[in-house]
This record gives structure tokens, sequence and C-alpha cells, in this order.
């Protein structure tokens, strides 16, 4: 766990949507990006809370929004919708295979 890393929005996007992908599989994302755990799940709460906004940085250090490029803002966006994405995918497969494991066929009840 490293102290003290410094951020920008775009690079929190980018690691909140690497996270998501994973199915929230924060110990993973701490490997891969050195930052820590409870700031990972800090960021994905809050990305979770209010979109793309919430992973703005309140002490002005970083790129705010308004002074990012459109395509920096739709690659972002991108990031996030793929990730919630495979989240949903996992959890309709998660649910499939509950069904099955209980018997049934899951769209037939």
């Amino acid at each position: 766990m490293t102290k003290g890393k410094q951020t920008t929005q775009q690079e929190r996007a980018e690691i909140v949507a690497f996270c998501l992908e994973h199915g929230k599989d924060y110990l993973q994302t701490v490997k891969q990006y050195g930052v820590s755990y409870n700031q990972i799940y800090s960021w994905v709460r809050k990305y979770e809370e209010k979109g793309i906004d919430g992973l703005a940085d309140g002490k002005g250090r970083t790129k705010p929004e308004s002074e990012m490029t459109d395509t920096e803002k739709l690659q972002a966006q991108v990031r996030m919708l793929e990730a919630q994405l495979r989240d949903k995918q996992m959890e309709i497969d998660l649910l499939k295979k509950v069904k099955e494991l209980e018997g049934g066929v899951w769209w037939e009840k």
C-alpha cells in the first residue's frame, strides 16, 4: 500500500473501471495500480453514487471535468459503461448458475 499517491480524475476513472471490470476485485486493483484498498473502495462508491463527477478531487490539484477535452470525457464514460455492462453480465451469469444448481432453468420460472 502506498501513501499519498496523487492521481488525476482520469486516472481515478481508469482505476475504478479496472476494479469494476474485474468484479470489484479491490485486491487485484491494489496490486495493479499501487493505490490503497480504502482509496479504491472510496472511489468506486463515489462513482456509483455520483458518476464521473464523484471522482473529482475537491482539493483542486487535478484536472477538473470542465478542463477535460471532449475526447477524455467520452473515453472515461465509455470505460465506465463497459465496466458496468460487464458487472451486470456477471450478475446475470451468477443468477443463471444459481437457478441451474437449484434444478431449474432461470427463464422458465
